[in-house]
């Protein structure tokens, strides 16, 4: 069927055709509850699978920026140690730069672990250097290789270990925000099918006298089809408004909030939920149809 066609059928008015279905009740009430429902989970479904893979993606492109080298010497070698390594950087193609942390820098990084105030002269704490990289990056086996020449007590880390997880991280959260989209769809049509079915059920007797005036089961079944789809289009509309502005009102990214405080759209992504109420409008229709033709050769 041409989609122009079946939209403009979807929308064109049959009265006749409309008689057939209960304008009120609590099947109009239950589909416009459930696909409001449906549409407001599917909204917050989708701005967190998009946050959370906006976050791991964020996350592991920081990391893939910078590196770190750690510097495990005597106490009476780290400060030569510390400054050769950094004579290494210096010379060394792809690092922008390269800079030990300071005591507080350390201590702030344990913080989380041993709490605020930490002696590091009471702990046997590395020594850190900060390395940024650019352009195409280094060459991270031939810098170990120089590092373990000339500085022995230093350990790069490439945080290779780290973006892995994270990127896998991402992939995890898209499927799961999928999946959470077709947990959505399919509730929304079982919802509707109940609805539609009761319908049919309490309209048994102007069936009937449908078909004993020559109506088609197709004619009867397009009527409840056209306005349970109506309905449901109804209600995506609603919820999907609704959700979209709860995501909006929502606190916007910062730093000291994390993830929670980031959760919500960006940009062209704003446009996505508006598919959501079509695609319901599609998910009921083929579900009233469905339970129409299922239940009409049931009342044979």
């Amino acid at each position: 069927m041409n989609p122009l066609r079946w939209i403009m059928s979807i929308l064109e008015a049959d009265t006749q055709a409309d008689r057939v279905v209960p304008p009120t009740g609590h099947t109009v009430r239950l589909t416009l509850f459930s696909a409001a429902a449906m549409a407001f989970l599917a909204v917050f479904a989708m701005a967190l699978s998009m946050a959370t893979g906006r976050l791991a993606v964020r996350w592991g492109d920081e990391l893939a920026r910078s590196s770190t080298i750690r510097i495990s010497a005597p106490e009476a070698q780290m400060t030569a140690q510390t400054e050769a390594a950094l004579r290494v950087l210096s010379t060394t193609p792809g690092i922008k730069s390269a800079r030990a942390l300071t005591d507080e820098e350390q201590q702030a990084l344990l913080a989380p672990w041993f709490g605020n105030g930490v002696a590091l002269d009471a702990l046997p704490v590395p020594q850190l250097i900060e390395v940024v990289e650019e352009g195409d990056g280094y060459d991270a086996n031939g810098l170990r290789l120089r590092l373990q020449a000339e500085v022995p007590g230093a350990t790069l880390d490439d945080h290779s270990q780290w973006r892995k997880p994270l990127i896998r991280a991402a992939i995890s959260l898209r499927r799961l925000g999928t999946l959470s989209l077709l947990l959505i769809g399919g509730t929304m049509a079982a919802m509707i099918t109940l609805a539609a079915t009761a319908a049919l059920a309490a309209n048994a007797q102007v069936i009937r006298v449908l078909r004993l005036v020559g109506a088609t089961d197709v004619y009867i079944a397009s009527a409840f089809v056209r306005r349970f789809t109506l309905r449901a289009l109804l209600g995506g509309v609603i919820g999907t408004v609704i959700g979209m502005v709860a995501v909006f009102l929502l606190p916007s990214a910062q730093t000291e909030g994390g993830f929670l405080t980031g959760l919500g759209f960006q940009g062209w992504q704003w446009v996505w939920p508006l598919a959501i109420p079509p695609l319901g409008a599609v998910v009921a229709y083929f579900a009233t149809r469905a339970a129409a033709m299922r239940t009409l050769r049931g009342l044979r």
